[in-house]
C-alpha cells in the first residue's frame, strides 16, 4: 500500500509539468497583451523580455505559498492519506479545466481555479470524514476548512474585477485628456512626467509584488538597538507610537516586516518592511529621478519613452507572474512531496499520521524553481494556445472596428443602451468649452497610421498600453502590500477593458459585441469557480472509493482528454492555415482592387468546388458526418463574405479620387460572391436535412445525373481557378460562352426527372430534394457567369 503514495508523488510531478504548460498558455495574456497589442516593439523582443522576467521570477519565487498548504483548509485536521486524495483531485481538475479554457482561447484565473479546487476537494474529504464518524456533525465542517481565509480570497477576487475596470477607465480618460492621440507631438516635459509616473509605478510594483515572498524580502536592512534605558516594551511602544497591546502583538509576529527580539533588545527592519513603511518617500524620490531620466532619454537620445514603459512593464508583470503565481502550478505537488517525506520518516500508518507538518513554513528547492522556469519559458515560445488567449483580449480592446468574435445578447444591448443614456445626460450638463476640449483630445483624425494595411496596424496606441501596465502594476502592488488576495489575470484583463471603454474603443459600431465578449469572459470566470469546486469534489469522492484503482483510471482519462484536445487543436489550426481565406481589399487604385479581387475569386471558386463536390458525394454515400462538415465550411465562407462587406466603408475611404469607380466593381463582385454562397448554403442545407431525417436515398439515375453535373462544374471551377491564378483573363470569354450549354444540361436533367416522376418515382421527398438541387445549381451557374462577366468588363 505504501508504494501507491510514491506512485502518486511521481504522478503529481508529471501533472505539475503539464499544469505549468497549460497554466502559462492561459496566463501569458497577463503580460503579453499590452506589448503585442500596441506593437511597441517586435514580437521577438516582447518574447525575450517576457522570458527574462519569467526566468528571474521563477528563480526568486516564493515557491510554496500558504494557499497550497493551509490557506484553504486546516492541514492538522487531516491524515496523510486524506491529504493525498485532496492534492491528486486538485491537480487532475486543474489541468483539465485550464486546458479547456485554453482550447476556447478564453483567459481565466489560475488563482481562482486552484483556490476553488482546493476548497472543493477539502470540503468533499471533510464531509466524508464527518459522515464516517458519529462523534462529529456537519456543523463541525468549519474546523476543517479555513473559512475566513477562503472568504477573504473570494471577496478580494470579486472586488478586484470592479475596481480594476473602474480605475483603468478613469486613469485612461485623464491620460488621454492630458496627452491626446497625438501624444508624440506633445511637449517633451509632458511625456517625461508621464514616463516618470509610469516607470515609478511599475518599478515599485517589481519590488512589492516581484520580491515579496522571496527569501530576499525578509533580508534585514537595518537594526535598531535599545540604548535608551527604557524597558524594551516602552522603547518599542515609543518607536511605533502605538498601544501597548499592539506592541505585544507585533512582538509575537515573527518573520513580518519588523522582527523584534526582546532578549537582545533589538528591532530589525526587513527589506519588505522598508518598502511598506516608506512608500511615499520611495515613490516621491523615484518619480523625480525617473522623470528626469525620461526627459534626458527623450531629448538627448531621442528615445520613445512610451516604448520603454511598455518594455519595463512587460518585464515586471512577467516577473511577478512567475515569482508569485508559480504556486498555482507547482504548489500542490511540492506540498504533497513535503507531506510524503514527513510521513515516510514517521513510521506511522498513512491513516494515522496528522498533517500538522504542513502548517509551518516550507521552502522550495532551487533546482525545482529553475526547472519550472525553463518549462514556463519554453511554453511561452512554443504554445499556440497562449497566442489564442492573448488574441481574445486584444480583439476585445481593439481601437476601432475589427472582426468581432462574440455575438451580442440582450444583456450587452441593455448595458450599451444604459451607458449611452448616461453619457448623453453627462454631456447635457457639461460645459460646452469642456466638451469641445474633450472632443479635440479624443480626435484621431490627424493621427498618422503606422502601417499601410489595417491588419498590420496596432490594436491600440502606446499610451493605452503604458496605462494598462501602469494601472495593473499599481493595483497589484497595493493589494499585495495590504495582504489582499486577488487574481492577476482578472486585474490585467479588466484594466484593459476599462481603458478600452475610456478610450472610446467601444463605439456604437462595436459596443454590443465587445460588451458581450467581456460578459462571456466574466461568465467563464464564474464557471471556472463553480466547475473547479464541483469537479475537484467529484474526483476526490471517486479517489476515496479505492485510491490505487481510481487514481490510475482518472490519470488515464485525464491523459486521454489532454492528448485528444491537443490533436484536435492542431488539426483545427492546420486546417485554418491550409484554408485560402478571403482577404480584405487594401488597395487605393482600381488596378490594385482588380488584382486583389482576382486572388479572392480564385480562393472562393476553389473552396466552392470542394463544397459542391463533397456535398454531392456525401449525398450519394448517405454520409451525414461529411454533410455536417460541409455546412461548417459554408458557414465559414459566409462569415468571410460578411467580413468583406463590413470592410466596404474602409475600402471606399481608402480609394484615390481617380479610382472611385473601383467601388462599384468591388461591390458588384461581393454581391455575386454572396449569391454563389447562398446557393451553396441552400444545396448543403437541403442535402443535410434529407439525410438527417433518414429519408430514402436518391435513386441510381438521380445520383448519376447529379454526378454528371458535378463533374462539369468541377471542370468549370478548375478552369476558372487556373485563369485567375495565371491571370490569363483573355480566356474568360470562352467560359462565359459555355453558360447556355451548362443551362441546357441542367434543364435536361430537370425534364428527365419530370418524366420519372410521372411514371416511376414514388418518393415525394426525393423528388423535392432533386429539383431543389438542380434549380439551385442553375442559380449557382448564373451567379458564377455574372461574376466572370463583371470581371471581364473591367479589364
Amino acid at each position: 500500500m505504501n508504494d501507491i503514495y510514491l506512485l502518486m508523488i511521481v504522478a503529481l510531478a508529471f501533472l505539475a509539468i503539464a499544469d505549468l504548460i497549460v497554466g502559462v498558455s492561459n496566463d501569458a495574456v497577463n503580460f503579453l497583451n499590452s506589448a503585442i497589442g500596441s506593437k511597441a516593439v517586435s514580437f521577438r523582443t516582447v518574447m525575450i523580455v517576457a522570458s527574462l522576467g519569467i526566468a528571474l521570477g521563477a528563480i526568486f519565487s516564493s515557491g510554496l505559498m500558504e494557499v497550497a498548504r493551509k490557506g484553504i483548509f486546516n492541514p492538522g485536521e487531516f491524515y496523510f492519506n486524506e491529504i493525498m486524495i485532496i492534492f491528486m483531485a486538485v491537480m487532475i481538475t486543474d489541468i483539465l479545466l485550464l486546458d479547456f479554457f485554453n482550447s476556447l482561447g478564453m483567459p481565466t484565473s489560475t488563482t481562482v481555479s486552484i483556490v476553488f479546487e482546493l476548497l472543493g476537494a477539502a470540503v468533499c474529504v471533510s464531509l466524508l470524514k464527518i459522515s464516517a464518524d458519529s462523534a462529529i456533525s456537519f456543523e463541525d465542517l468549519g474546523s476543517y476548512i479555513n473559512t475566513k481565509k477562503a472568504s477573504e480570497i473570494i471577496a478580494g477576487i470579486l472586488l478586484s474585477v470592479v475596481v480594476a475596470f473602474s480605475i483603468g477607465a478613469v486613469v485612461q480618460y485623464f491620460s488621454r485628456l492630458l496627452l491626446s492621440f497625438n501624444f508624440e507631438k506633445k511637449a517633451k516635459w509632458l511625456g517625461a512626467l508621464f514616463g516618470g509616473l509610469a516607470l515609478t509605478s511599475i518599478l515599485y510594483f517589481i519590488f512589492i509584488k516581484g520580491i515579496k515572498g522571496t527569501n530576499y524580502a525578509d533580508a534585514i536592512v537595518s537594526v535598531l538597538q535599545n540604548d535608551s534605558g527604557l524597558s524594551f516594551l516602552e522603547w518599542a511602544n515609543a518607536h511605533f507610537q502605538t498601544s501597548f497591546e499592539s506592541v505585544k502583538a507585533l512582538i509575537a509576529a515573527k518573520g513580518e516586516s519588523h522582527i523584534i527580539d526582546p532578549e537582545k533588545g533589538t528591532l530589525s527592519l526587513t527589506l519588505r518592511g522598508m518598502l511598506e513603511t516608506n512608500v511615499l518617500t520611495i515613490v516621491g524620490i523615484g518619480f523625480i529621478v525617473l522623470s528626469a531620466l525620461s526627459y534626458v532619454f527623450m531629448t538627448a537620445f531621442k528615445a520613445n519613452i512610451y516604448r520603454i514603459i511598455i518594455i519595463v512593464g512587460t518585464f515586471a508583470l512577467a516577473l511577478a507572474f512567475a515569482g508569485n503565481d508559480l504556486v498555482n502550478f507547482i504548489g500542490v505537488p511540492i506540498a504533497a512531496l513535503k507531506a510524503y517525506q514527513a510521513w515516510e520518516g514517521s513510521g506511522q500508518l498513512a491513516t494515522e499520521f496528522s498533517m500538522e507538518v504542513l502548517s509551518g513554513k516550507a521552502e522550495t528547492p532551487t533546482y525545482l524553481l529553475l526547472a519550472s522556469g525553463m518549462i514556463m519559458v519554453l511554453t511561452l515560445w512554443f504554445s499556440a494556445k497562449a497566442r489564442d488567449v492573448v488574441k481574445t483580449s486584444i480583439d476585445l480592446s481593439r481601437q476601432g472596428d475589427g472582426q468581432e468574435r462574440f455575438k451580442p445578447n440582450f444583456l450587452s444591448r441593455g448595458i450599451v443602451r444604459g451607458t449611452v443614456a448616461v453619457s448623453e445626460f453627462i454631456n447635457s450638463i457639461s460645459p460646452a468649452r469642456f466638451q469641445k476640449f474633450t472632443e479635440k483630445q479624443f480626435d484621431q483624425a490627424g493621427v498618422p497610421k503606422t502601417a499601410v494595411k489595417r491588419e498590420d496596424q496596432p490594436a491600440f496606441d502606446l499610451v493605452r498600453a503604458a496605462v494598462n501596465l501602469m494601472v495593473a502594476g499599481v493595483l497589484i502592488s497595493i493589494a499585495t502590500s495590504m495582504k489582499l488576495p486577488l487574481s492577476t489575470t482578472y486585474v490585467t484583463f479588466m484594466v484593459a477593458m476599462g481603458t478600452s471603454l475610456a478610450d472610446r474603443a467601444w463605439g456604437t459600431e462595436s459596443a454590443v459585441y465587445r460588451v458581450a465578449g467581456v460578459l462571456n469572459v466574466i461568465g467563464g470566470w464564474f464557471f471556472t469557480a463553480l466547475s473547479a469546486f464541483v469537479a475537484a469534489a467529484g474526483i476526490a469522492f471517486l479517489i476515496n472509493f479505492d485510491q490505487p484503482i481510481m487514481t490510475a483510471v482518472l490519470l488515464l482519462v485525464a491523459t486521454f482528454l489532454i492528448v485528444r484536445n491537443a490533436i484536435r487543436y492542431r488539426q483545427k489550426a492546420r486546417a485554418e492555415r491550409a484554408e485560402d481565406k478571403l482577404k480584405k481589399s487594401e488597395s487605393s487604385s482600381i488596378q490594385g482592387v482588380i488584382e486583389e479581387s482576382a486572388d479572392n475569386i480564385k480562393s472562393f471558386v476553389n473552396r466552392s468546388n470542394k463544397i459542391y463536390s463533397s456535398t454531392i458525394d456525401s449525398l450519394a454515400k448517405y454520409d451525414l458526418s461529411n454533410l455536417k462538415k460541409n455546412r461548417k465550411g459554408i458557414a465559414k465562407l459566409e462569415k468571410e463574405i460578411e467580413g468583406l462587406r463590413d470592410n466596404i466603408f474602409y475600402f471606399i475611404k481608402n480609394l484615390d479620387e481617380s479610382s472611385i469607380g473601383a467601388s462599384n466593381f468591388y461591390i458588384s463582385i461581393l454581391d455575386y460572391l454572396e449569391d454563389m454562397t447562398q446557393s451553396l448554403e441552400y444545396i448543403s442545407k437541403v442535402s443535410h436535412k434529407h439525410v438527417n431525417n433518414n429519408h430514402k436515398k436518391l435513386r441510381f439515375n438521380q445520383i448519376k445525373d447529379l454526378k454528371e453535373i458535378e463533374e462539369r462544374l468541377e471542370k468549370l471551377f478548375k478552369h476558372i481557378n487556373d485563369i485567375f491564378d495565371k491571370r490569363t483573363f483573355s480566356e474568360l470569354n470562352g467560359i462565359i460562352n459555355e453558360k447556355q450549354e451548362l443551362f441546357g444540361i441542367v434543364t435536361d436533367k430537370i425534364n428527365k426527372q419530370i418524366s420519372r416522376t410521372r411514371t416511376e418515382e414514388s418518393s415525394p421527398k426525393n423528388t423535392t430534394l432533386y429539383f431543389s438541387l438542380l434549380t439551385e445549381t442553375k442559380d449557382l451557374i448564373e451567379s458564377t457567369m455574372d461574376l466572370l462577366t463583371t470581371y471581364r468588363d473591367h479589364q
